[in-house]
């Protein structure tokens, strides 16, 4: 229930991985809005499918294999998102990369407009060791392909 898009080529945008989030009516609090709280699942939903399925579509093993932790997020409300039955866009792309940390971005929203924007750091993280761990090379060119520096 996902796809890519790709920025025009004289763009200097990365790609953004789009994911179509079906709402459920019991996503709504006593105000007849989604709840905040719900929208930390749509994020995870769409950057579980952009990290695990779309990457590993792409040959890239590393983010399902080792693991990746969240170190934080940030989420700014722009206006109500009520239920309906067609899914909201929530949109993914990369402002930052380091060696053992990176930034994904975030945008919920419609042809209407935008209900959120977001972003979380990610830590790379052995599973198996517990422990942090630094990012593959693989893993930095896979998300190459979605950055785009974060505004200033």
């Amino acid at each position: 229930m996902s796809t890519a898009t790709a920025s025009p080529p004289d763009s200097p945008a990365g790609r953004r991985h789009v994911y179509l989030c079906p709402l459920r009516w019991s996503d709504m609090d006593a105000y007849q809005h989604v709840n905040n709280v719900v929208y930390l699942r749509y994020l995870e939903e769409a950057r579980v499918d952009w990290m695990f399925r779309r990457a590993s579509e792409a040959g890239v093993e590393g983010f399902a294999t080792f693991g990746t932790v969240v170190a934080s997020h940030e989420i700014a409300y722009r206006r109500p998102l009520v239920y309906r039955p067609e899914p909201v866009r929530v949109e993914v792309w990369v402002t930052h990369v380091a060696a053992a940390k990176f930034t994904v971005a975030y945008e919920v929203c419609d042809d209407d407009g935008v209900y959120a924007t977001a972003s979380s750091v990610l830590v790379p993280y052995n599973l198996a060791g517990g422990h942090l761990r630094r990012l593959s090379q693989m893993e930095k060119d896979y998300l190459a392909e979605y950055y785009t520096p974060a505004a200033a």
